[in-house]
């Protein structure tokens, strides 16, 4: 006979952790068996977690006066010493599989810290002098691969040249390859292949976050980390690596450990010691990593091992969960006050007063004025990518101040009235624009929110301030009830035009109130926190709203405020980096997208909204 729970209940998992995004998100350091000797800034590293090779470095503070030939071997508990290198030296490149095949190249020497081009393999037992670099280099720059295909990128030459050029290695000779696209030194390299090699951080006349990645022809900029620092360490390689420790200025050593994932970088458990001018295991995984000695103000023997969890649950938004642990039930979910703001690609023209329609990684931004353009209003339309933004066809007028089908796609938008007023309506359909049935009544800056085929615009001002509201079927314009409160400069709103949002004016001085519409009437709804006109919305439902940039004061001046509705009331979230009025919005509240605008100029600024994915407590009240 069939129980009850087994055909109306379901399963709740028991945890002993929370589910996390990956395993590697839930690695954690710990102390591993010490050098014999201090070190830091190595000649070169080479190996994994449980087979490491570091050779050269120095002893202590300053570098160029304290080198070492020494080199040690670590077998995943100890460390014990290995063969001498034949020529001193510190700061430079180092890669292979394991610690009895390895090759260190390169590097820094007495006197002055003069760079060489030597290069020396290691068969677990003696150094081996091999063929030179053709580019003498030192100042540590990135190694991987193995000891019979490896490559080395980076660094710098005399007298201070930052370099670019890579060179590969085949076992006896060394050929140039293709350059990094930005020249530095002190960076961190790893990767166990040739064809999957990552460059993170370094310097060039300060520290930077520039990451790339090779695939053996190559390379290519992705994602900087978090946080730009020279002289760390890294291990795994590309699509999955990790980064620690480093500097950010001469004397600020870090623990900061980030986790690349092949898209994006997030912080992970940091080191135990900060410290920079590590030793590090280039063939090592990105759930199996080694930071052994480097710089703490002083050298230090401290080894610390990065190992992922091998028991985890990955994350997965909705999930209910028992955390034995900390005995409570658990939920997986995007608080929507845990997003923040991260900078992307530029507009080609920097404009204010667009439409866009889209999602965060799919937009279309259109129309819009460009004062420094002459005329102003522009006809302009580009397209983003998630990345970067490229010019499509044109719109067949220029105008700007429009309603605009905010929560549109990519493919199919509505551009509706603006200044100079008229009735005009254009659609878009992936690749040009049309015109469409006209507006009933021409105005332009009031608000609106919709998609191609169901959009809703109200407000606005032609010889004065507007309440009419006319709604879109994808055929036709009907005028629908008034809106309580005329809608000048408002710009955004979110929702569908069942249940949509608005918020903010500026008929005569800012405006801190919004509107609900519920498919058929206007009510008013609570009142934002600062009132400003010409706001950005990223919304897909009129009870989870975010509302960001805007005018404020007289004159009006942009603002980088971030509010959030969660259907009952207003509250302040992280600001943008860019302040901005009149700018463009789009996406839902978990992932937004805020475009252009003026500060006062015309802004080419791109800013995304990200919410992550969080475990919440289950609390009953």
């Amino acid at each position: 006979m069939s129980k009850y729970k087994e055909i109306k209940g379901f399963k709740v998992q028991t945890l002993a952790t929370d589910t996390a995004a990956s395993a590697v998100a839930t690695g954690t350091w710990a102390s591993g068996g010490a050098l014999p000797a201090a070190k830091y800034i190595p000649a070169g590293s080479a190996g994994t977690q449980t087979s490491n090779l570091v050779a050269g470095g120095a002893t202590a503070p300053p570098a160029n006066s304290n080198q070492v030939n020494t080199s040690f071997e670590y077998d995943g508990s100890s460390w014990t010493a290995g063969g001498a290198l034949n020529t001193t030296r510190f700061a430079g490149g180092g890669f292979g599989a394991s610690n009895t095949a390895a090759v260190i190249a390169g590097g820094s020497r007495s006197p002055g810290s003069a760079q060489g081009g030597e290069t020396e393999t290691y068969n677990g037992t003696a150094f081996t002098e091999v063929a030179d670099l053709n580019q003498i280099r030192g100042e540590t720059y990135g190694g991987a691969g193995t000891s019979t295909a490896g490559i080395i990128y980076g660094g710098r030459s005399p007298p201070s040249t930052n370099r670019a050029n890579a060179e590969n290695w085949n076992g006896s000779s060394w050929t140039e390859t293709g350059d990094l696209n930005t020249a530095r030194a002190e960076i961190a390299g790893t990767g166990e292949s040739y064809t999957a090699a990552i460059a993170v951080g370094g310097y060039t006349t300060t520290a930077v976050a520039n990451v790339e990645t090779w695939n053996g022809s190559s390379w290519t900029e992705v994602s900087d980390i978090n946080t730009a620092k020279y002289n760390g360490g890294a291990s795994g390689g590309s699509p999955s690596a990790i980064f620690f420790g480093g500097n950010i200025q001469p004397g600020t050593s870090q623990t900061q450990t980030e986790f690349w994932d092949g898209s994006s970088w997030t912080e992970v458990a940091d080191l135990s010691t900060a410290r920079w001018g590590v030793g590090k295991s280039p063939s090592g995984t990105s759930a199996s990593g080694l930071c052994s000695g480097g710089n703490t103000g002083s050298a230090t023997t401290a080894t610390e091992e990065f190992t992922a969890s091998s028991d985890f649950t990955k994350i997965n938004l909705g999930q209910v969960y028992y955390n034995s642990g900390s005995n409570a039930f658990k939920v997986t979910e995007q608080p929507v006050p845990g997003g923040t703001w991260a900078s992307s690609g530029a507009l080609n023209t920097g404009r204010g007063n667009a439409g866009s329609s889209g999602t965060q990684t799919a937009n279309l931004f259109f129309g819009g004025d460009a004062p420094a353009l002459t005329p102003e209003t522009v006809t302009l339309t580009e397209q983003y990518n998630g990345t970067s933004w490229t010019e499509v066809a044109d719109l067949n007028v220029a105008r700007s101040q429009m309603f605009f089908s905010n929560q549109g796609t990519q493919t199919a938008a509505l551009s509706a009235t603006g200044n100079p007023v008229a009735t005009k309506v254009e659609s878009w359909n992936g690749s040009s624009w049309t015109e469409s049935t006209a507006l009933n009544t021409g105005r332009r800056n009031g608000a609106s929110f919709g998609t191609q085929t169901a959009m809703l615009g109200t407000g606005g001002y032609n010889t004065a301030y507007q309440t009419l509201t006319e709604q879109w079927n994808g055929s036709s314009w009907t005028e629908v009830a008034n809106c309580p409160d005329p809608k000048f400069i408002s710009r955004g709103g979110g929702g569908t035009t069942t249940a949509g949002i608005i918020a903010g004016s500026y008929p005569n001085g800012d405006v801190d109130s919004s509107q609900l519409w519920d498919g058929s009437a206007w009510t008013n709804g609570p009142n934002i926190n600062t009132g400003r006109s010409g706001i950005a919305f990223s919304a897909t439902s009129q009870s989870s709203a975010l509302a960001h940039g805007g005018g404020v004061g007289a004159p009006q001046a942009g603002s980088a405020l971030c509010e959030f509705y969660n259907g009952t009331s207003w509250s302040e979230l992280n600001d943008m980096a860019e302040a901005s009025q009149s700018g463009c919005g789009a996406g839902s509240s978990v992932a937004g997208i805020h475009i252009g605008g003026y500060d006062p100029g015309s802004l080419t600024t791109t800013e995304e909204w990200t919410v992550p994915e969080a475990n919440s407590t289950i609390t009953v009240s």
